[in-house]
């Protein structure tokens, strides 16, 4: 059943996420919220059915059509989910802090380009190509715009339940090559930090240039392409400083051996 894991994962009685109810009628919005919980994650939801089909983001969603995001599938959450901000409280399940990072719409887009050129699909096509591992649609958000698709990958693990995608930006006029996603670090909604909405030190720690500690990868797959990841964005945000540092060390290095 719809939102059925949704709701087993969820004590109503102590978290203040809305309760599960499938909408009957459904627009075509998406949100993405950064998520601070065991470890930083985005969190890009589409609606469709009556629900929001979700997927989490550990990198975040990219306007570089170089950046190929990870994107784990998990379980729908109900449409009233879209502006939830706030905080999870600790023992629940996603205890942290969750600010909603970009909103706007969506157009699933056809499979068949026309002169090389992907034009609007229909909700039918939409949910064939979700079907099916391939889905093509177009953002106009506050900060996503232009084409996208979710790709479904092949099991790389035995027992894999299936739930592992990319997110890969198209190229088109709304690409950005070297695309940060750090640069917008408030709420699209209130304006707020993750500092200002968590309210204590631990959030505004996730706020500083420091590496966000992670937890633990089960995959070790995963684990090994995140770590490359989060070298390459340390590179990106201060190479000089990184090679400062390899300075100093064998700057030390060699006074030692004439010591």
């Amino acid at each position: 059943m719809p939102l059925e894991e949704y709701k087993r994962k969820r004590r109503f009685e102590e978290t203040p996420e809305p309760p599960p109810k499938v909408e009957k009628k459904s627009s075509h919005r998406f949100v993405v919220q950064k998520h601070r919980a065991t470890r930083l994650h985005y969190d890009f939801r589409l609606e469709m059915d009556g629900v929001l089909k979700s997927w989490a983001v550990p990198k975040g969603p990219s306007l570089d059509p170089g950046d190929k995001r990870l994107a784990m599938q998990v379980e729908d959450h109900p449409v009233s989910y879209f502006d939830f901000e706030g905080i999870i409280p600790e023992g629940n399940y996603g205890a942290g802090t969750v600010m909603v990072w970009d909103v706007g719409t969506w157009q699933p887009l056809s499979p068949t380009p026309v002169n090389g050129r992907y034009v609007p699909g229909t909700d039918t096509e939409a949910a064939a190509m979700l079907a099916k591992g391939d889905l093509k649609f177009r953002l106009n958000g506050k900060r996503l715009k232009g084409d996208f698709a979710l790709i479904r990958m092949k099991a790389r693990r035995p027992g894999s339940k299936g739930n592992e995608w990319l997110l890969i930006k198209k190229h088109d006029d709304n690409a950005v090559e070297g695309y940060d996603i750090e640069k917008d670090n408030t709420s699209v909604l209130s304006k707020r930090t993750m500092a200002q909405i968590g309210g204590d030190d631990e959030s505004a720690e996730w706020e500083s240039d420091r590496p966000a500690a992670r937890g633990k990868l089960k995959a070790p797959w995963l684990a090994k392409a995140v770590a490359k990841l989060d070298q390459k964005q340390r590179m990106k945000r201060s190479p000089q400083k990184v090679q400062g540092s390899s300075a100093e060390k064998k700057t030390k290095n060699a006074k030692l051996r004439r010591s």
